[in-house]
């Protein structure tokens, strides 16, 4: 409840990345002003350039959170950030300047090759014991392996492997855990070596995308049940709600574009109900002849009342009431680019929900390229962050325009008493701008924590 009425965000920090671009520059981590009152509102403020090309920044954590409470000890003063491509984990120091960021170490992928059989590290969660850990794809190879990384919260090196046990999951991506239920639960994305390179619709049937969620037993550290969400299903971001007592929370499976209610059975294993499908659309003049929506992040808010989702294809952020979990209710919606847009190469010939094909979005006399993909919640609830870039291989795939013009940061403010969404006109941070040239912006993260870096014990 007190972080709910936590201080309104100034910046936010959010990873841009030159890989695929043609550009050859190394990645960065940028602070944006997110003040109203600030001179430098929706304005990068500060970049620090990764020492290496080629990283594909994407996720990041910190070096201590909610689940370290009371211990005063533990200062949020390092960010986490795993190189999805290189393998590299760079640890950024926020504590000495907050709003001019700078590199404290460099974890090298020679060591997490050689010290875990481990690559493609993605989510990074800092535990209560005060290590860090964070979760892989595959393994140095490329081939699948969905294990995970501890490094010492103190020193940063490498301590060695979390999971025990002979029985890994053959893929990883995300992962959530809560002591209080004794469980860790993982997802899956893919074989990281058939993602390099972009989307391929015959790895879907030769079996390289996830299809399971994955549980394990917190103590032992032991991969104990795999939960089947469908062939195709691509399960990515997954969220427990907030409050430590519950037993439950929603994945969001991207190619098959549902979401999922997952929760513990009465006889103490788990099991998971699809609760929300969107609907593909007949088209032409695209990749394939149904377009999935494409579930990309999907986060719940601090007081567990909304579930939020973007679908990168379609164009649209979702806000659904989740008072009753196993019923979400849609209660906002707004169109924010995507590729079902008027007057584009793609037409919509069936489609269960839309009457028609929805307008190019422009901010600020911009044409947005791409959909909306990460998001995040301010603390209140009232601000919803949104970045257009997936993953630069499939942003070049899907939308070339991304590669060429660079992505964005949109803002969308929030009805939190009926539910409801609308575009913040005022609000457009432009990374096509940037001084080495547009650039892919990625996820978005405040200095004091938020909805999907913090687990509550």
């Amino acid at each position: 409840v007190s972080v709910l009425k936590g201080p309104r965000e100034e910046i936010v920090y959010v990873p841009c990345i030159y890989r695929n671009t043609g550009r050859k520059k190394p990645d960065f981590l940028a602070t944006v002003d997110v003040s109203p009152k600030s001179p430098h509102y929706c304005q990068v403020i500060h970049r620090l350039p990764m020492p290496n090309l080629g990283d594909e920044l994407h996720h990041s954590g910190w070096n201590t959170c909610s689940s370290c409470f009371g211990d005063a000890t533990k200062k949020r003063n390092r960010l986490i950030l795993p190189s999805f491509i290189s393998s590299r984990i760079y640890v950024v120091d926020v504590g000495t300047d907050l709003r001019a960021p700078r590199l404290f170490k460099v974890v090298n992928s020679e060591d997490v090759f050689w010290k875990c059989n481990l690559g493609y590290p993605h989510t990074s969660h800092c535990l209560g014991s005060g290590e860090i850990m964070i979760s892989t794809l595959g393994d140095p190879a490329g081939n699948g392996k969905g294990g995970f990384i501890l490094l010492d919260g103190e020193t940063f090196e490498i301590k060695g492997n979390w999971e025990k046990g002979d029985k890994i999951p053959p893929m990883g991506y995300d992962f959530w855990y809560q002591p209080r239920h004794n469980v860790l639960i993982s997802t899956e994305w893919g074989i990281p070596k058939c993602l390099g390179y972009g989307f391929d619709p015959n790895d879907l049937k030769k079996g390289r995308y996830g299809r399971r969620i994955n549980v394990w037993d917190w103590t032992t550290h032991t991969y104990v049940q795999a939960i089947d969400v469908g062939e195709d299903a691509a399960p990515l971001e997954i969220r427990f709600l907030h409050n430590p007592a519950a037993a439950e929370g929603y994945v969001g499976c991207t190619i098959s574009s549902a979401i999922h209610r997952f929760y513990k059975t009465e006889q103490g294993d788990w099991a998971a109900e699809k609760v929300i499908q969107v609907p593909s659309k007949k088209v032409e003049g695209w990749l394939l002849p149904d377009m999935p929506g494409f579930i990309t992040d999907i986060l719940i808010s601090l007081d567990d009342r909304f579930l939020y989702f973007s679908n990168w294809l379609h164009g649209d952020i979702r806000q659904y009431d989740i008072s009753d979990t196993r019923k979400p209710k849609l209660v906002g919606q707004v169109f924010v680019g995507g590729s079902i847009t008027k007057g584009g190469p793609v037409t919509v010939c069936r489609d269960e929900e839309l009457q028609s094909q929805p307008d190019p979005f422009f901010i600020k006399g911009k044409k947005v390229p791409g959909g909306p993909q990460m998001i995040q919640l301010s603390l209140d609830g009232k601000r919803l962050y949104v970045t257009t870039s997936l993953y630069s291989a499939w942003d070049r795939q899907f939308y070339p325009d991304l590669i060429k013009d660079g992505s964005v940061m949109l803002q969308l403010d929030v009805d939190t008493e009926q539910g409801g969404l609308t575009v913040n006109e005022s609000f457009l941070v432009d990374f096509g701008k940037e001084p080495d040239g547009p650039c892919l912006a990625h996820e978005i993260r405040y200095p004091g924590g938020d909805c999907t870096s913090d687990i509550w014990v």
